[in-house]
């Protein structure tokens, strides 16, 4: 269907969002250019959407790194690396004991009929470690069975900085805790708050006994449960390292993906485990770095964000994906998106923090921001965000004058905001002109500014039109919870 995937396409273009790009780094002069990597996770196959009901398995999709090399042309070379260990080479890498001194390879594995570890347990066995569905041929839990422990050794060879991953298939299967030196130091054990998770640990060298415990039983996907320990600093390859000292521009592929972002449990605002020591030492090897992010929402970037001078979000971007990011990265297609959403600097700092996840011993969510959702609780908090709600940048610019509204006074008609936007740039290219109402004099509480229309406007370099966005009644009225109708309350609106 040449027509729907040529729809994909023009989506792929439009939505992808570039959100940094100092010095003028992107787009890549290929001229230029003879050598690119391309590293990291998401860099081959393709990742065309998320996990659950939201996945559609294309015929055919273009990964990011096919379609750098399909773009780049015949005088530049197109490097390619992952770049860290994937989960399962993780999972596999992490060597337990059953003994202290390290010499019987295992954990002891005990699975319980019941789902709460009481009882005797109906299973007593010798496993490598928690690799319940690991790779494509993995065990599944036993039948019959709805807990489990596993109790092991895992020896850390020096003193170092660690994380303890845990990947399970969410929905209600996926509680679980764990403890290092009889210590809790990772509890999902009543609410799993996401599908792949990670706690970060300082470790001694030497022997520290690892306890996992597990219960429940997923209804869907299926049967997932994962353990992993790995040590930070060593996990980049040298392979990956080299080849970015030689490269003139080095492209990171990172992210999330079906079996990290899905539905039936959220997602880790931090990226995955290594992800942020790749990108780390991508651009301590080579200044030009770019980041390419894929995932459905904001991520935490503050690890590496002040040092990578270009950035592109491309959310998930379906079977095109890798063409359109290659087409973005180079030029041929000047970026247009804006962000539909808010990306924090913490997630601490999203309005719905404290009242996200059921009230402890609860199933009971008070839903405490009101009002102020996304960027309106942002600006009435007055909490600087990290990209604001709207932000894009493109290749060229614009600029914007004489503003006017018409009529400047009324009681029910609508209002037309109409304004001059040139393309004072040299390349062609696309504004989203987003228009903003702001209520200062209201009874009732109102965020500083909210979103009432916007005009995406395609301009040639140096051209100029009129763009008109007709507001109508309801752009000014709030709802009134005592008669339950919308009100307008009379005076003097700004318009932004």
């Amino acid at each position: 269907n040449e027509a729907g995937r040529q729809a994909a396409l023009q989506g792929a273009r439009e939505g992808t969002v570039l959100l940094k790009n100092e010095n003028a780094l992107l787009p890549i002069d290929s001229a230029k250019t003879r050598t690119i990597l391309v590293v990291g996770p998401n860099v081959h196959p393709a990742v065309v959407g998320g996990g659950g009901s939201s996945k559609t398995e294309p015929f055919t999709s273009v990964s990011i790194l096919a379609g750098l090399v399909a773009n780049a042309g015949t005088d530049t070379k197109v490097l390619h690396t992952q770049g860290i260990p994937s989960l399962t080479d993780m999972v596999r890498d992490t060597k337990f004991s059953t003994d202290r001194a390290g010499k019987m390879p295992g954990m002891r594995a005990q699975y319980f009929a019941s789902d709460d570890l009481s009882g005797k347990a109906v299973i007593n066995r010798v496993e490598p470690g928690a690799q319940i569905g690991v790779g494509s041929s993995g065990p599944l839990y036993p039948p019959d069975t709805a807990s489990e422990r596993w109790t092991g050794y895992y020896t850390a060879t020096e003193d170092g900085t660690f994380d303890v991953v845990v990947a399970s298939a969410g929905d209600r299967g996926g509680y679980y805790r764990v403890f290092i030196d009889d210590e809790l130091v990772f509890d999902s054990w009543t609410l799993n708050t996401a599908i792949v998770d990670y706690v970060t640990l300082e470790l001694a060298a030497g022997p520290h006994k690892v306890v996992f415990e597990h219960r429940g039983r997923q209804k869907w996907p299926g049967d997932r449960l994962l353990l992993a320990i790995s040590q930070h600093g060593d996990r980049v390859s040298d392979a990956a390292r080299a080849m970015a000292a030689n490269a003139d521009v080095v492209v990171v592929a990172a992210g999330f993906d079906d079996s990290t972002e899905s539905e039936g449990a959220d997602r880790t605002f931090k990226l995955p485990a290594a992800q942020d020591e790749l990108i780390n030492a991508m651009v301590e090897t080579n200044q030009q770095t770019v980041v390419v992010m894929t995932s459905g929402g904001a991520v935490d970037m503050t690890a590496w964000l002040d040092r990578v001078p270009a950035l592109l979000q491309a959310w998930y971007p379906g079977q095109e994906g890798g063409t359109a990011i290659a087409e973005v990265l180079f030029g041929a297609v000047n970026p247009s998106g804006r962000l539909p959403a808010t990306f924090e600097r913490r997630w601490e700092d999203n309005p719905s923090y404290d009242s996200y996840y059921p009230e402890p011993g609860t199933l009971r969510i008070h839903y405490k921001e009101g009002i102020f959702v996304g960027y309106r609780g942002f600006e009435s908090k007055n909490v600087k965000p990290l990209f604001p709600f709207g932000h894009g940048l493109s290749y060229t610019s614009f600029e914007y004058s004489e503003l006017s509204i018409s009529p400047d006074r009324t009681n029910d008609g609508n209002v037309v905001v109409s304004f001059d936007l040139t393309n004072a740039g040299s390349r062609a290219g696309a504004e989203v002109a987003q228009i903003y109402v702001a209520d200062s004099h209201s009874d009732v509480p109102r965020p500083p500014k909210e979103l009432k229309g916007f005009s995406k406007v395609f301009l040639e370099p140096g051209e100029t039109t009129r763009v008109s966005v007709e507001l109508d009644r309801r752009s000014f009225a709030y709802y009134d919870v005592e008669t339950k109708a919308w009100q307008v309350t009379p005076g003097t609106f700004g318009i932004l």
